[in-house]
């Protein structure tokens, strides 16, 4: 019988994680470090958040770098300092976000404000760290984007109508950004529910708990769990772009 030949991984040499200081984020983060990639945790506040996370990562020549993927001034600075260490870009996972919880039914809740913040952050944001760091994605041979979505795209259902919004909009975005930045560079979304982790603020465990028993897999989706469907993307879905992972334990059916 015949040897089946098994390609050789190509792991990101440098690779940036935007809310890459608790989270998700902290989680793709060691991911990618214990693979061997040299990782930039990109952070908006809480600078020693990110600084105990680069000490915790495997390897060496870790950096924090803050970026504000709300202010375009800190984008652009934060490509030239990338370009300028590094040369280039493997990977760039946009997992920095924020929400604001309002009820579906409570328009008058929904402010513009709050609306705004959630397009601004969750969808401006992202394409703005796409756009500054394109020319450092097109320096390598094959360089991937993931963007961290989420199910409330494709259920309608999330913390916000103006969060789900915005990230429906950066599931449209993937799959427009698949095609024009093909084929030098892939983009994906993968969308997680419910992930153990503070980013909704005042969610309890305990409403997790309750939520994951009625779906399919009976389970609270981990930030390990998110991080190890981003490293698919970039590791080993070498023939995909433009489509949209859920990680959410079949609550999208």
């Amino acid at each position: 019988m015949t040897a089946i030949e098994i390609p050789e991984l190509k792991i990101p040499k440098v690779a940036l994680v935007t809310g890459g200081n608790s989270g998700i984020g902290r989680a793709t983060a060691a991911r990618l470090a214990g693979m061997g990639s040299t990782v930039i945790v990109g952070y908006n506040s809480r600078r020693e958040m990110a600084e105990e996370v680069v000490n915790g990562l495997q390897g060496s020549g870790h950096v924090a770098i803050r970026i504000a993927i709300d202010d375009p001034a800190s984008v652009t600075e934060a490509a030239s300092a990338v370009g300028e260490k590094f040369g280039g870009l493997d990977a760039l996972v946009n997992c920095g976000g924020a929400t604001t919880p309002v009820a579906a039914n409570d328009f008058d809740a929904l402010t513009d404000d709050i609306f705004d913040r959630a397009l601004t952050v969750n969808l401006r944001g992202p394409f703005a760290m796409i756009r500054a760091f394109r020319p450092l994605l097109e320096q390598v041979d094959s360089a991937t984007i993931v963007n961290i979505s989420s199910i409330a795209a494709r259920t309608g259902v999330g913390s916000s109508l103006a969060y789900l919004a915005a990230k429906g909009g950066l599931d449209a975005l993937t799959i427009a950004l698949a095609k024009v930045l093909a084929p030098k560079i892939r983009v994906f979304s993968v969308s997680p529910a419910g992930v153990d982790t503070d980013f909704v603020p005042n969610r309890s465990r305990d409403q997790l708990q309750k939520v994951a028993e009625r779906l399919p897999l009976a389970r609270i989706t981990t930030p390990d769990d998110v991080a190890r469907a981003v490293i698919a993307c970039i590791v080993h879905l070498t023939s995909s772009t433009g489509i949209i992972v859920p990680v959410d334990e079949g609550r999208h059916l």
